[in-house]
């Protein structure tokens, strides 16, 4: 399985983002699909989770009422759409692949990971 995350850039306080993720190869319909965030000097954050069949969703607090996970089946392909973005949120996202079917926060679960997409958020 191979990820590929992309959408990341520079935006002001205030704005939005969408980020996605493109998935390729092997994958199968019970995985669970997450993004997680590491900004400078902090340790991995998970964001956000979605079941690829079925679609339920999971937020770290956090993110929750300002962050959407989505899927596309016709593209294999996560969304994360990100509104209200903070200085704060400035960091480089992930998104992953957790082959077992079991939503978690644990990123040690998650056995794939796309190469990240840098997202910068100006005051």
């Amino acid at each position: 399985v191979q990820l590929q995350a992309s959408g990341g850039g520079l935006v002001q306080a205030g704005g939005s983002l969408r980020l996605s993720c493109a998935a390729s190869g092997r994958f199968a319909s019970y995985y669970v699909m997450g993004w997680f965030r590491q900004a400078p000097g902090k340790e991995r954050e998970f964001l956000a989770a979605i079941r690829w069949s079925g679609g339920t969703t999971y937020y770290a607090d956090s993110v929750k009422g300002r962050f959407t996970i989505s899927r596309d089946h016709a593209k294999n392909t996560v969304i994360l759409q990100m509104n209200s973005l903070k200085p704060e949120d400035t960091a480089v996202y992930y998104c992953a692949a957790d082959r077992s079917g079991t939503v978690t926060m644990n990123q040690n679960a998650y056995d794939y990971w796309g190469q990240g997409t840098l997202v910068t958020v100006s005051s």
